[in-house]
C-alpha cells in the first residue's frame, strides 16, 4: 500500500506542505526499503485515545527497523480540543485532526484507523467516559480493527489500572483494549463481523510504560522492570541520513492544530513496554519472538519469501528496474495464494514497488477540483514508463466501469498525455467524511454504511484503473482521480477530486443573538457546485420568528461561485432559542446541507458537505461600555460573538499594546491561551496593567501553567493549575451574591448556567492574592470545590478579570447565560456611565 512505501528521503528535503496530495516518487534507497518490507509478515498495532496520544518513535521504529505492518488506532478523531491554527472545532477539528494524523503516519510509515467514539471533551474517570461513548458500541469497534488488521501485537498508550488518575478517555481506551484482547477470537462475539472478517487473537499485549507513569524519573529507575521489555527507538537510517527519533519528531510536528511542532533528536533512546498479556518473549529486544513473519506463515507463501530475498540480495541501486522481472514472477506467487488477509495486503506493496523500480507515473486529472452527480468530467491522462523494462498499456477503466482500449507501448521516458471523459453515476453519493453525514449522540458517531466503520477517511469514489501488461503479466493500479494547479508562490498544487451537490447554503452566521425585537437581515450564502444553477432560498421559520420574503430566487452561472441573499429575520418579544436551516430547490429538488472548505498547508483541501444550522437566541441583555479591544490567542471566535450584541470589538496586534492605542477602549480582553502562544506579551504586561489603573477592565480567558509565556499573570498573586469542571451541567454557586458581575447590568441567574455545552471550564487558579474576589464555585462529582473559574480584582481605577469559564466553546453554541456573564464582566464598574464613555472621555 501506498501508506507503507518509505518516504525518508522525501522527508528530508521538506517538500513544501501544499504536496500533500502529490503521487509518492521513491528513490533507490527507499524502493530497497520497500523490498526488504515486502517479505516480513508481522503486524504492530499501537492503540490509544485521540490524536497526538501515539508514541510516534515506537510506530516509526516498528515501520522502518522492524519492517512490520504497523497502525495506530485512535479511539476519536480529538474533536473535544482547542484548535491553534483556525476557527475550527468540534466536528471541522476532527476532520483537521483525522488529518494530521494521516500526514503523520504518511511520515512515519503506519497505517491509521478510529472507532465511532466522539471526543466530548475531558473525562475524569472511565466510569463517565464508558457512558456516554456506549461501551459495548467502541468494544465493538475496537474488536473489529483488531479482526480486520489481524495484529500479532497490540501496544497500549495507556495503563488499564489506573482510573481516575489521567484523562478518562485515556485509561478507557486501554481498558477496552484489555477486554477487547480476549473477545477477538471468540466467534459468540459480535458474530455479525464474520460476514466480512474473520476471528483473530493476537500473540502479546503490552502496556507503553514510562517514567511519568510512575510520577517521576527516580521512582521508575527504583521500579521492578522484569515484566518489561526496552526498545532503542534511537537507530539510525543511513539510507536516509535521519534517526528513527528525527523521524518520529516530523511525523509528531504534524500536529499542528494542538501546536506539538517538534525538534528531533538523535543517539539512543529507550522505549519500554510491559507485558499485559501473552507469553514473555526470551529476547527482551524482539517483541515478535516466537511469531512466524516470514512467508511460511502463509500456505504457499515459502517460494515468495525465497524471491523476495533473492530480490533484495540482487537490487542494483543505480538501476532499480532490473528487479522487475522477479518481482513480477513474486507478483504473479502472491495472486496464486488461497488466503485473504496478506495476500491483498501485498499484492498492493509489492504493485507499488514495482511501480517504483519502473519510474512509473500515472495520473488522472480533472479540470475542476469537483463535479456533481450527472456531470460529464473531462480528465487529462499521463502515463509514463521511465525505465527499459517493455510495459503495455492494455486499458484503463474509468469510474464509470467503461473500459478504454489504449494498447499503447510505454517505451523508455516517453510521455503519452491524452483526453478522455466520462459521466459521473446520477446516484453518486457526494464525497464528505461519512461519520459527519448524520447527527450522532455526545458520545458517539453515525455510520450508515457499516462498512466503513474504522477508516480514517471515506474511500474515494472517483478513480481510474491502468491496465498495464508488464513481463507478459497484466497487472492493474488504481489511481484516484486528482485535480492539479499552478500556484505561483507553491508552484505545482494538488487537491482532491470530490463529488459535491448541484448546491449548497449555509447561514452567513452560526449563532445571531438579538438583544432586542428589532428585525435583523440575515444573509444566506448559496453556493453552487456546478453551471447554470437556477432556484429559491427559503429558511425554516420556527414558532414566534416572523421571516420575509418566504422565498428568495437565486441563480448563479459558474461552479464554485457564490450568491448572498438576504432575509429579514423578526424575532419575538419574549426570550427563545431555535434552530434555523437554509433550503435551496432546485428543479424540485431540495438542498440543505453547507459545503464547508478546510484549507491549510499541512493537510489535504478538504471538503465536508453537513448539515449546518444556525442558532437564533432572542435574549434580554444589558451592556455598558462599547468599544472592546482583542488579543488574540489560540483561536476562538470571542470578538465575532461580542459584536453580536454591539460590541465594537477591534483585534489588537501585541506590538501595537501601547497606553496610547489602548486609552481608546473601554476594556481589553486576552483571547485563550494567549499567554502561552504569543511571545510578545512577555513585554506587554505592565502596559496592561497599567491599562487597568487608568480605569480600564482586563479580562484573562483561560491559560494553561504549562509553557507560559509571561513571569507575571496578573498585578496581584495568581497561580494557575489544572483544576477544572468538566460536567456541563456542574451546580453553580454564588459565592457572592452580591458582586457586582453577577448583577450589573443583568442579573445572573441559575438559568444562565443552563444549557451549557462540552464543560463549565478549565485551568482554574487555585492560589491567588487577597485582593481576589472568587465568584463562582463548581465542582465535579465526588470532588471538592473549586473557587477558581472567576475571579476579579480592584486594581487602580479598573478591575482584573480572570476566568476559566469555557466562552469559547459556549459562545459559538448560542448558550444565553454566557453572553450575559460576559457582559457584565465588559461592564464592571461602568454601572454610573452611559454605554459610549471611553476611558478618557
Amino acid at each position: 500500500m501506498k501508506k507503507q512505501v518509505l518516504t525518508l528521503l522525501i522527508i528530508l528535503l521538506v517538500l513544501p506542505a501544499c504536496l500533500a496530495q502529490s503521487p509518492k516518487k521513491p528513490s533507490a534507497s527507499e524502493i530497497h526499503e520497500s523490498i526488504k518490507k515486502l517479505n516480513f509478515l508481522g503486524s504492530v498495532l499501537y492503540l490509544a485515545a485521540h490524536p497526538d496520544d501515539e508514541n510516534t518513535k515506537l510506530i516509526s521504529y516498528m515501520a522502518n527497523n522492524v519492517k512490520a505492518r504497523t497502525a495506530y488506532l485512535s479511539l476519536t478523531r480529538g474533536d473535544g480540543g482547542q484548535n491553534l491554527i483556525g476557527p475550527e472545532i468540534r466536528e471541522l477539528l476532527g476532520v483537521i485532526r483525522t488529518e494530521e494524523l494521516l500526514a503523520a503516519r504518511r511520515i512515519d510509515g503506519g497505517e491509521q484507523f478510529f472507532t465511532r467514539a466522539n471526543d466530548f471533551g475531558y473525562s475524569k474517570h472511565p466510569d463517565e467516559t464508558l457512558t456516554i461513548w456506549n461501551k459495548d458500541e467502541v468494544l465493538k469497534d475496537v474488536v473489529l480493527a483488531i479482526r480486520k488488521f489481524q495484529p500479532d501485537v497490540i501496544i497500549n498508550r495507556f495503563d488499564h489500572r489506573s482510573p481516575g488518575t489521567t484523562h478518562g478517555h485515556h485509561t478507557s481506551s486501554a481498558m477496552l483494549s484489555v477486554e477487547a484482547f480476549s473477545l477477538t477470537n471468540d466467534a459468540s462475539k459480535y458474530p455479525e463481523q464474520l460476514k466480512t472478517t474473520s476471528t483473530w487473537q493476537p500473540k502479546r499485549l503490552f502496556f507503553n510504560a514510562s517514567w511519568w507513569f510512575y510520577g517521576s524519573k527516580e521512582k521508575f529507575e527504583a521500579a521492578d522492570k522484569t515484566n518489561l521489555l526496552s526498545i532503542d527507538t534511537g537507530v539510525y537510517f543511513p539510507s536516509s541520513g535521519l534517526s528513527n527519533t528525527e523521524i518520529s519528531s516530523l511525523s509528531r510536528s504534524q500536529h499542528k492544530s494542538q501546536g506539538f511542532g517538534n525538534t528531533g533528536t538523535r543517539g539512543s533512546e529507550i522505549e519500554y513496554i510491559e507485558l499485559l498479556k501473552g507469553d514473555m518473549p526470551n529476547d527482551p529486544s524482539n517483541i515478535f519472538e516466537g511469531i512466524d513473519t516470514s512467508w511460511n506463515r502463509v500456505k504457499g507463501g515459502k517460494a515468495i519469501g525465497d524471491l523476495l530475498t533473492q530480490i533484495e540480495k540482487e537490487y542494483d541501486f543505480k538501476n532499480p528496474s532490473a528487479s522487475i522481472p522477479k518481482l513480477v514472477k513474486a507478483y504473479t506467487l502472491i495472486q496464486n495464494l488461497d488466503e485473504n488477509h496478506w495476500k491483498p495486503i501485498k499484492s498492493e506493496d509489492i504493485k507499488n514497488v514495482i511501480a517504483a523500480c519502473a519510474g512509473l507515473y500515472l495520473e488522472a486529472a480533472a479540470s475542476h477540483n469537483w463535479a456533481t452527480a450527472n456531470e460529464n468530467v473531462d480528465l487529462n491522462i499521463e502515463v509514463i514508463n521511465r525505465s527499459a523494462t517493455p510495459i503495455t498499456l492494455q486499458s484503463i477503466v474509468n469510474p464509470s466501469q467503461i473500459s478504454i482500449a489504449k494498447n499503447i507501448t510505454l517505451k523508455n521516458n516517453i510521455k503519452f498525455n491524452f483526453n478522455e471523459h466520462y459521466t459521473v453515476n446520477a446516484k453518486q453519493d457526494i464525497t464528505t467524511p461519512y461519520w459527519l453525514t448524520e447527527p450522532g449522540s455526545l458520545g458517539m458517531y453515525k455510520a450508515e454504511d457499516k462498512s466503513l466503520i474504522g477508516k480514517p477517511e471515506t474511500p474515494r469514489s472517483q478513480n481510474m484503473t491502468f491496465n498495464l501488461i508488464i513481463e507478459n503479466v497484466s497487472i492493474p493500479f488504481t489511481k484516484a482521480i486528482i485535480y492539479k494547479t499552478n500556484d505561483p508562490v507553491k508552484g505545482e498544487v494538488y487537491k482532491p477530486f470530490e463529488i459535491v451537490p448541484e448546491v449548497a447554503s449555509q447561514l452567513s452566521e452560526p449563532v445571531l443573538i438579538f438583544n432586542t425585537s428589532t428585525p435583523k437581515q440575515v444573509a444566506v450564502i448559496v453556493k453552487a457546485g456546478r453551471d447554470l444553477v437556477e432556484g429559491t432560498v427559503s429558511l425554516n421559520t420556527p414558532q414566534g420568528w416572523t421571516i420575509s420574503p418566504k422565498t428568495i430566487p437565486v441563480s448563479i452561472a459558474h461552479r464554485g461561485e457564490t450568491k448572498t441573499v438576504l432575509f429579514t429575520v423578526t424575532p419575538p418579544k419574549n426570550e427563545s432559542e431555535v434552530k434555523i436551516t437554509s433550503t435551496v430547490t432546485v428543479n424540485g429538488m431540495a438542498y440543505n446541507k453547507a459545503l464547508i472548505e478546510i484549507d491549510y498547508d499541512h493537510i489535504p483541501f478538504q471538503t465536508v458537505v453537513m448539515p449546518s444550522p444556525s442558532k437564533f437566541v432572542r435574549l434580554d441583555i444589558i451592556k455598558k461600555g462599547e468599544n472592546i479591544g482583542y488579543i488574540q490567542g489560540a483561536g476562538d471566535v470571542v470578538p465575532e460573538s461580542l459584536r453580536q450584541i454591539g460590541y465594537n470589538v477591534a483585534i489588537i496586534d501585541p506590538e501595537d499594546i501601547t497606553a496610547s492605542n489602548l486609552s481608546h477602549f473601554d476594556a481589553i480582553v486576552v483571547g485563550i491561551r494567549a499567554y502561552n502562544t504569543v511571545e510578545d506579551l512577555a513585554y506587554k504586561q505592565d502596559v496592561l496593567f497599567d491599562f487597568v489603573a487608568q480605569g480600564g477592565n482586563l479580562i484573562v480567558q483561560y491559560n494553561t501553567s504549562r509553557g507560559l509565556k509571561v513571569d507575571t499573570l496578573a498585578p496581584y498573586k495568581l497561580e494557575l493549575s489544572r483544576d477544572r469542571v468538566t460536567d456541563e451541567n456542574a451546580k453553580v454557586t454564588f459565592l457572592d451574591p452580591s458582586n457586582e458581575l453577577l448583577n450589573v447590568p443583568n442579573k445572573i441567574t441559575q438559568k444562565d448556567f443552563e444549557g451549557w455545552t462540552q464543560e463549565r471550564g478549565l485551568y482554574f487558579p487555585n492560589v491567588w492574592g487577597k485582593e481576589f474576589t472568587p465568584v463562582l464555585g463548581m465542582h465535579d462529582k465526588n470532588e471538592s470545590e473549586k473557587d477558581g473559574s472567576l475571579l476579579v480584582a480592584k486594581y487602580g481605577k479598573g478591575h482584573y478579570i480572570y476566568t476559566g469559564l469555557s466562552f469559547f466553546r459556549e459562545f459559538p453554541a448560542g448558550v444565553s447565560g454566557a453572553y450575559r456573564l460576559f457582559a457584565n464582566m465588559l461592564s464592571i464598574g461602568k454601572k454610573d456611565i452611559n454605554n459610549t464613555t471611553k476611558l478618557n472621555d
